[in-house]
């Protein structure tokens, strides 16, 4: 792998030169708490040092809302929608949210591809950046810290800078015209700084450990009281399904026009924790109570993800932070695997 040294001034005039190449979004301020990806105007509002963001990385590439096609009833014909999407570069993704982006490539990029999906995900750059947890995450566990692929960079911190890994082709193409910006001698100073970053960011994970049996010990004990005592206090409303990177569940309509005739498929997304999830035709509902929806999440997002090699869950922590109900998610999983 190559890498190259970049530093902090460099970095915002790199930032200035990708917007030449598409759309850039990167981690900002929304409030005084709350951080997003938003499309750059001034680079100097990007943020390096962020927790998480309110929403995930996979809205870029896996929309809220988006149109399948288009019909006309008496025609009895589909006319597909032209696919409209523009080169999106994201800088400043946090490891877990890499790993997210190759869950949903799992289950969009299978062996039937979602075209619309592998269009956005064709057209987006992916630039990562190294981050500090802070006491909802739990990434580590899931051995999602560090990742080595599904990203194009990946800047890490060092002490004047940053040292950036150079993963893809995509990657290259960034750094070659750009060489001005970047010295290509790394030195040992730089690789301590990042070998003692890397012992001060374990420290301070709250637990350690590996949680990939973590889905035997859910399925030994399925009655749980944990799942009817927090299964009170949901409301139901979806914020740790719609925070979350990893989730794919989504709901499709028709919806006619005015003229009754033409109309538009429509494709958005779906969340396990609302009672209409389950519901089929007949009035049968397959997660009828709320803590039937509620297990089934639990044991949903800690599954086996054979082509990740991890869970569905990457433990950014995003569903405990955002519960309005106050949830603790990662504090439920010691609870059932006995440690809390």
């Amino acid at each position: 792998m190559r890498y190259v040294k970049i530093s902090r001034e460099n970095t915002y005039m790199f930032l200035e030169r990708l917007k030449d190449l598409g759309t850039l979004h990167a981690p900002q301020n929304i409030s005084e708490k709350y951080y997003d990806f938003v499309e750059v105007d001034d680079v100097h509002s990007v943020i390096f040092e962020y927790n998480r963001t309110v929403r995930p990385p996979r809205r870029f590439f896996y929309p809220e809302k988006e149109t399948m096609f288009k019909f006309n009833m008496e025609e009895v014909e589909e006319y597909p929608v032209e696919i409209q999407s523009e080169r999106v570069i994201l800088f400043g993704v946090h490891s877990c949210d890499i790993v997210g982006l190759r869950i949903i490539d799992a289950t969009f990029l299978d062996e039937q591809p979602d075209p619309m999906y592998k269009k956005h995900r064709e057209n987006g750059i992916i630039i990562g950046i190294s981050c500090l947890p802070d006491e909802y995450c739990f990434c580590n566990v899931r051995r999602v810290e560090i990742v080595d692929a599904g990203f194009d960079l990946f800047f890490h911190e060092i002490s004047d800078g940053f040292l950036v890994r150079v993963r893809s082709i995509t990657g290259h193409k960034l750094i070659e015209p750009n060489l001005d910006l970047f010295e290509e001698e790394i030195s040992k100073e730089d690789t301590d700084y990042i070998a003692e970053f890397e012992v001060k960011r374990r420290s301070m994970f709250s637990i350690q450990g590996n949680w990939d049996d973590l889905r035997y010990h859910l399925e030994w004990n399925m009655d749980h009281p944990m799942y009817v005592r927090e299964s009170e206090k949901c409301l139901g409303c979806g914020n740790c399904t719609t925070t979350c990177p990893t989730c794919r569940c989504y709901d499709v309509k028709d919806i006619p026009n005015l003229d009754g005739k033409t109309g538009e498929r429509v494709r958005f997304w779906d969340s396990c924790q609302f009672r209409t999830h389950g519901l089929v035709a007949g009035g049968h509902n397959f997660r009828p109570t709320k803590k039937d929806r509620f297990f089934n999440r639990y044991h949903c997002k800690n599954a086996y993800c054979q082509e990740v090699t991890t869970s569905y869950c990457v433990g950014c922590g995003r569903c405990t932070y955002f519960c309005p109900a106050e949830i603790n998610f990662k504090q439920n999983l010691l609870e059932v695997r006995g440690e809390a």
